[in-house]
């Protein structure tokens, strides 16, 4: 049975375009090679700087050392990567490995869960690819719990792909932001979430959920909503109540609520009732940004996806429908960065290719944060948020191995992020592009 394990990892590792050697020591603690990996450059992400030369030493899964001179364990591997800025392993704090470009509705409905969860297998190798060593998965969008089949995958060196925070299936009230309305009763289209219509509902799903292996809670707080002559609505599903009910339950348990919430008073509701972040947040009162502040509840606006639904809209009318939602997106997160409310970094990816989704910093430097600020939010806020802080997101010694490299200076020019030339995750090399030397 181990030889057809071996072969059956060896045989996944090929389909996938990597050799033996990318997925082959996965979970195997023989080897504890010690790597020295050398750049011209390296990203101190906390001082926002970037220091020259940059070296970082890896031994197994930690990284031991950083810094150019140290001394190197007789018999270390250097790798040297030339003129690159090596810097932590990028985080996306909102993805969707389930979905993908084409209409949202119908692919739920038409592919299969198996399909699917195929599908998402792929998303997060692309998604490692891109750079990005660790990802929160909000909802699988009516694949149920298949997001903990994948994550159990990666994490056992099955299929490659990022460090995974999973929701399973989100939560939604009956009629809700995700429920399947607009179809012909009669045919009994599923919701893409799981109902709950209570409080007394939220725990038992959140319960059920935690059985079945999440993370963390994914509630929709908000939907639909409307833009009309400028005035923004979004009308809420569950009470403060409610919603603390839920933080409550989770927190029984370890774990968080994020909710899907794009304005007021969900959004007013949610913090109030301690939740971990708040996504999309395309309208926040100044009650709700001075609490976000105090309590270090994160924004995390996804800016990506309303570009790419502006630039992909079915017709003109719902391409100005859509800049129009932009625009005031914008224009509130420049409110928000004045309030002082912390951000995290996620890009809704799913509907758009995996993979591109560095393009969400870029925006969010677009749009007036600097870009040590976008990188701040991005790995040391985004560590926090998926529970890894003190592990991921910075270049230190005991942190974990997950080491990127880009060409240029990131604090320069964020969009280098776009153009990952090399990864490491958990101290293994998982993609090299041309020009590194050993």
């Amino acid at each position: 049975m181990k030889i057809l394990c071996v072969g059956l990892v060896a045989g996944l590792a090929a389909v996938s375009g990597f050799g033996q050697a990318t997925v082959g020591t996965a979970g195997v603690g023989a080897a504890r090679q010690v790597l020295v990996l050398r750049a011209a450059r390296m990203l101190d992400v906390a001082a926002g700087t970037v220091v020259s030369p940059g070296e970082v030493v890896v031994a197994g899964e930690r990284i031991v050392s950083v810094g150019a001179g140290g001394a190197r364990p007789a018999g270390a591997r250097v790798i040297d990567l030339g003129d690159v800025t090596l810097m932590p392993g990028l985080i996306d704090a909102h993805v969707h490995l389930f979905l993908h470009p084409g209409a949202e509705d119908l692919q739920t409905v038409q592919e299969s869960i198996p399909e699917r969860t195929l599908i998402a297998a792929d998303a997060a190798r692309r998604d490692l690819m891109a750079g990005f060593t660790a990802e929160r998965d909000m909802g699988t969008e009516g694949a149920q719990s298949a997001d903990s089949a994948v994550r159990n995958a990666i994490d056992s060196g099955l299929i490659v792909g990022p460090r995974m925070r999973v929701s399973g299936n989100a939560v939604d009230i009956t009629g809700g932001h995700e429920d399947a309305i607009g179809y012909n009763p009669e045919q009994r289209v599923l919701s893409n979430a799981t109902y709950a219509d209570s409080a007394a509902d939220l725990v038992r799903v959140i319960r059920e959920q935690v059985k079945l292996g999440a993370d963390f809670i994914k509630v929709y707080e908000t939907g639909k909503d409307t833009l009309v002559d400028g005035e923004f609505h979004a009308p809420y599903q569950y009470t403060e109540a409610e919603l603390a009910t839920a933080v409550a339950e989770t927190a029984r348990v370890g774990r968080v609520v994020a909710v899907h919430c794009t304005g007021e008073p969900g959004a007013g509701y949610a913090v109030s009732a301690g939740v971990s972040s708040i996504d999309h947040a395309y309208q926040l009162s100044e009650a709700t940004m001075r609490t976000m502040r105090e309590k270090q509840i994160y924004a995390v606006p996804t800016f990506a996806i309303a570009e790419y639904f502006a630039a992909h809209a079915a017709t003109p009318v719902k391409a100005e429908y859509e800049r129009g939602l932009l625009a005031l997106h914008v224009a509130e997160f420049k409110k928000q960065m004045a309030a002082g409310v912390p951000f995290a970094v996620g890009s809704d990816v799913g509907p758009f290719p995996h993979g591109t989704q560095a393009r969400e910093m870029e925006l969010m430097v677009e749009y007036g944060m600097k870009p040590a600020e976008a990188l701040r939010a991005d790995l040391l806020n985004g560590a926090k948020l998926l529970g890894w802080g003190g592990q991921i997101g910075e270049l230190k010694a005991g942190y974990y191995a997950d080491v990127v490299a880009v060409p240029g200076n990131p604090l320069v020019d964020i969009g280098v992020l776009r153009k990952v030339e090399f990864v490491m995750k958990g101290g293994e090399v998982v993609r090299q592009g041309g020009g590194g030397r050993e």
